[in-house]
């Protein structure tokens, strides 16, 4: 492609393996074990710093107001002398015009609520948030607990996405054609995609109003997300930065959908993490916690729920700064953390998942039941060096399972913004895939 930079958005899911013996009185596994519990303790230690107030949420949920100059970003490296930035600089010559109410002090407050499936509420709340607050100075962070550790496949995978992996083909059904470019995005072994996509130059940024759903997961060993995803660099070592919502048991325990952060350096390989669960991501927000779960969610041919995710570059720093909501900053990746995300980026909202689960997509819903039945994405927005907030000028669409999830951007007429949906039941009797 050149110097061409590509932007997507996708929606993610993704396969851990759990795996274990049977119990063993033998001196030298009693050693392993006792071995095993001493490494916990240490690694709880080390992710739950001490916090000044403790907040218990009505889920069982449990949140740390930590000093925001002692969280585990400052654990990274190269973060030991960085001088945290408290908010962003950002200003862009026009903003996407929105509905939706003004920001509040506290980013609880949303819309009223209509029980018209074609309007859609801005919800930013979460649940921990009717137990207490955290006090000024602070960042509230979710608690990492034993059980939390020991549903890990090991240590070493907590929190982590597994690293990617491709099917060796010659055939077109990895690839998708942009304005006269040839973009190659898979099959993957481990995860499949539902993308919006587009192809141009040096895209800082990205944003789009995400449908909000409690999508089901078949499996502990799975997760499911909705999500924006800024990605740069070779397709085997790209380094990537994501926000969104995910539904993941594995990490979290149970089936909530939650507010999430992700990064990596190289394609998953061994660096970064969800959210806090290792040191990179710089918080700043004391109203919301990552990790933690949100509500209401939408239902079928119900109220309809969505939050803003934006991700985009401070030229002052070269932050990576996450906003949700009616642009309330939640924190930031640095750039000490990257290589090639201290230039031009591309953007993604990705589902990857080991195929042929019963883990739903989306709301579970195919693409083509829109709005009050799919999960969608409006508004959808690049960011380039103009700094204007813009519809991308060519998109395309592509899903490598479409007999499972598929994606539609659909517009009911030109004079109209198209919506992204996509979405879909994953394998049901008889096989989705049994058309292909």
């Amino acid at each position: 492609m050149g110097k061409r930079r590509i932007i997507m958005l996708l929606l993610a899911m993704g396969l851990f393996v759990l795996s274990g013996g049977a119990a063993d009185h033998h001196p030298h596994v009693k050693s392993k074990a006792n071995q095993a519990t001493l490494e916990v303790r240490k690694m709880l230690k080390l992710l739950n710093k001490p916090g000044v107030k403790t907040i218990k949420s009505e889920d069982g949920d449990i949140v740390d107001c930590v000093d925001i100059y002692k969280q585990p970003a400052f654990d990274h490296p190269a973060l030991r002398n960085h001088k945290i930035q408290m908010t962003p600089n950002l200003q862009f010559a026009s903003e996407v015009p929105s509905s939706s109410p003004s920001p509040s002090p506290s980013p609880i407050a949303s819309s009223p609520v209509q029980n018209d499936h074609n309007s859609s509420q801005q919800i930013l709340s979460q649940i921990w948030q009717k137990s207490g607050s955290c006090p000024g100075g602070t960042i509230p962070i979710r608690r990492i607990r034993r059980q939390d550790l020991l549903r890990a496949a090991s240590l070493e995978h907590f929190g982590k996405k597994p690293a990617n992996s491709y099917y060796s083909t010659n055939d077109e059904k990895g690839a998708v054609i942009i304005n006269g470019t040839r973009v190659e995005l898979g099959p993957q072994i481990n995860r499949s995609a539902a993308i919006l996509i587009t192809v141009g130059y040096s895209y800082t940024g990205a944003q789009g109003d995400i449908n909000i759903w409690n999508p089901r997961v078949q499996s502990p060993d799975e997760f499911t997300t909705a999500q924006i995803w800024l990605k740069n660099g070779p397709g085997d070592a790209f380094e990537s930065v994501e926000s969104g919502w995910v539904v993941n048991p594995k990490l979290y325990g149970d089936g909530a959908s939650r507010l999430f952060v992700y990064w990596t350096k190289d394609a998953y390989k061994s660096t970064g993490c969800f959210d806090l669960t290792c040191s990179g991501f710089v918080h700043t927000n004391k109203y919301l916690a990552l990790g933690m779960a949100l509500g209401p969610v939408s239902s079928e041919m119900g109220p309809q729920y969505q939050a803003t995710f934006s991700i985009t570059k401070d030229f002052h720093t070269n932050n990576w700064w996450v906003r949700v909501g009616q642009n309330i900053p939640v924190g930031y990746f640095p750039p000490e953390l990257f290589f090639y995300l201290t230039k031009g980026v591309a953007a993604l909202v990705e589902w990857e998942n080991h195929p042929h689960t019963a883990t739903e997509m989306g709301s579970g819903d195919f693409a083509w039941g829109k709005l009050g039945n799919a999960c969608y994405i409006k508004q959808v927005r690049i960011i380039d060096y103009s700094m204007q907030l813009k519809y991308p000028e060519w998109v395309g669409t592509y899903t490598d399972e479409e007999y499972c999830y598929t994606a539609l951007n659909y517009a009911a007429s030109l004079a109209e913004e198209p919506v992204f949906y996509f979405g879909g039941p994953g394998l049901n009797p008889p096989d989705c895939n049994y058309l292909l």
